[in-house]
């Protein structure tokens, strides 16, 4: 008997309630510093910089951006635009032609070629 095998199941296991390791670990560390901040800073410093720590360990836990998680792409933003980028550009050279007026105005006759329209189609005995 043929069992189809499942491809491309990305499952993290839950180490933390409903939460995997990471997200645990972003959401800890936010945590962590906002208690230090606490006590060491005043309380309008806290509170805006618990929400600033807050949104972005939030989003750096949860957010997913076309179905990869933030941290990945922000890594693999960080590493295009460092590393090294090569550009090619081949240039073609086409040679200028200088034409006299009255042979200028013969080649554009030449080149204007008007199309033959008619009025009935061949596209009605094509059978598909």
């Amino acid at each position: 008997m043929r069992f189809t095998v499942p491809k491309f199941i990305d499952h993290e296991a839950k180490i933390v309630g409903p939460l995997t390791f990471k997200q645990f670990a972003f959401i800890g560390t936010a945590v962590f510093i906002g208690f230090i901040l606490y006590f060491t800073v005043s309380f309008s410093i806290f509170i805006i910089s618990c929400l600033v720590l807050g949104g972005g360990s939030a989003a750096l836990a949860f957010l997913k951006i076309e179905s990869k998680p933030l941290p990945a792409f922000l890594g693999n933003l960080l590493l295009f635009r460092l590393s090294p980028k090569i550009y090619i550009w081949r240039k073609t050279k086409k040679r200028l032609k200088i034409l006299k007026r009255e042979k200028f105005e013969k080649e554009k006759d030449k080149e204007d070629v008007s199309l033959k329209m008619t009025r009935e189609g061949k596209l009605k005995k094509l059978n598909f």
